[in-house]
């Protein structure tokens, strides 16, 4: 099951794209598709059968955007988790070999943009980090075996969260 997670920044760009298709987007096609229907014969106008295609993938996205954020609990940031690799953390993890990464544990729907540091909640390796610590190891099952990751940083993003007047 997909998990209904996500950052505040992830939140605001799906609702930036909504807002982008629902008012940049979908309009322009929709002009384009009303003018090339204009024309004549639809059954052999390539405009209309392109652009048509294009306002049905639009409408799915929206359909689609509508929906998830009704469904998705933003996650902000609070000082409980400092130290801690919780989600919306940014984490510096190496291994044996001498890999090393900066991952940042997020919802499934800001993978979308594949930001080559983003991993989901729902992956191995983030369920393997949660609630560790700097200097603890975390063990991943891969498909070539288990693998340790030692976690040297743990840090998250103040630009994410709202400002709290209260603090």
């Amino acid at each position: 099951m997909k998990s209904n997670l996500i950052t505040r920044g992830g939140h605001d760009k799906l609702v930036a794209e909504l807002k982008n298709l629902w008012h940049e987007e979908r309009p322009e096609i929709t002009r384009k598709v009303n003018w090339a229907a204009s024309l004549g014969d639809r059954s052999e106008n390539a405009d209309y059968q392109y652009n048509k295609q294009i306002l049905r993938k639009i409408d799915r996205r929206v359909r689609y955007l509508g929906k998830r954020l009704e469904e998705l609990r933003i996650i902000d940031f609070s000082p409980e988790q400092a130290g801690k690799v919780y989600f919306g953390a940014w984490v510096d993890i190496e291994n044996d070999e001498g890999e090393s990464k900066t991952i940042r544990i997020v919802g499934v729907d800001e993978i979308y943009d594949h930001h080559p540091q983003h991993i989901s909640i729902d992956s191995p390796m983030s369920r393997a980090l949660l609630g560790k610590q700097v200097d603890d190891e975390a063990e991943v099952m891969t498909p070539s075996g288990k693998k340790i990751w030692y976690i040297n940083a743990i840090r998250y993003d103040p630009s994410e969260n709202p400002v709290d007047s209260n603090h």
